[in-house]
């Protein structure tokens, strides 16, 4: 999920307390709470797979997680400037990414393609994007590796380029859509699901086409959350709970053979 490099006023922060009697410290998670079925607020709560997650693994490092709504393409620059502790937010292992930020990763997911439900165009491969207009959350992985078809296939079939318009929330995508001004949204699996149960309008058209690690991030250097934050994900992963919480998302812990190739960009 390239980033750019907004003022510090334009980072909508808004602190969400969950509470624990027993916590002797405080983690501050950025999360873009725009995304569901993976980040969102109910009502006032975080809520979703990031949010029950960092509950577990908090509950086993003794802190209270206190998530803070930012936006998805500002994440990177506010845990480099100390804005919060840690993102938990779906961030995709990347190679560029891994250069700004310590990777932790937890779990595998990847993208799939969502088109109108009574449209005609259904894509069911990138190749088939050439010359159309596809919406994305902004900064996301796929637009990089979007842009290499639109260089590597649709040019040599001298086709236009994919027209990949990006928006500051998964929603304002898929409603981009449902207004017929793109023919189709890029996105995660579970995200694409939750829009298309929720509209009713949108369908999605492809399986998995990038499968993803997905990593927490810390700062570089802050080893020690680092270890703090393997150590306790170590724990958390014997419990009942955290077997409950993979199944209720249809996602798994990724191995180490699909950390390393994530992180040298050969997934």
């Amino acid at each position: 999920m390239k980033h750019s490099i907004t003022s510090l006023a334009a980072i909508g922060f808004v602190a969400l307390m969950s509470q624990s009697a027993s916590a002797t410290e405080t983690l501050k998670i950025g999360t873009d709470l725009t995304y569901p079925p993976y980040n969102y607020l109910d009502g006032k709560d975080a809520a979703g797979f990031d949010a029950e997650f960092m509950r577990l693994i908090t509950k086993e490092m003794s802190a209270t997680p206190t998530f803070m709504d930012t936006r998805f393409a500002n994440l990177i620059m506010g845990v480099n400037l100390k804005q919060f502790d840690v993102i938990a937010s779906t961030l995709y292992v990347t190679p560029e990414r891994a250069k700004q930020i310590e990777y932790i990763p937890y779990m595998t997911t990847g993208g799939v393609l969502l088109a109108l439900k009574g449209g005609s165009f259904k894509p069911q491969k990138p190749e088939e994007l050439c010359g159309k207009k596809v919406s994305s959350i902004q900064s996301a992985a796929w637009i990089s590796k979007l842009k290499i078809v639109s260089e590597t296939y649709c040019a040599k079939q001298g086709l236009a380029a994919i027209d990949v318009r990006e928006f500051p929330t998964s929603p304002e995508a898929s409603q981009a859509v449902l207004s017929h001004a793109v023919d189709a949204q890029f996105e995660d699996a579970g995200v694409a699901k939750a829009a298309a149960d929720k509209s009713g309008k949108l369908t999605l058209t492809s399986n998995i086409i990038y499968p993803v690690v997905v990593g927490l991030a810390v700062k570089k250097g802050n080893t020690e959350l680092a270890q703090s934050l393997k150590s306790a994900i170590s724990k958390a992963e014997t419990t009942p709970e955290y077997k409950s919480l993979l199944a209720k998302y249809s996602v798994a812990t990724p191995s180490e053979a699909e950390i390393t190739a994530a992180l040298n960009g050969t997934l």
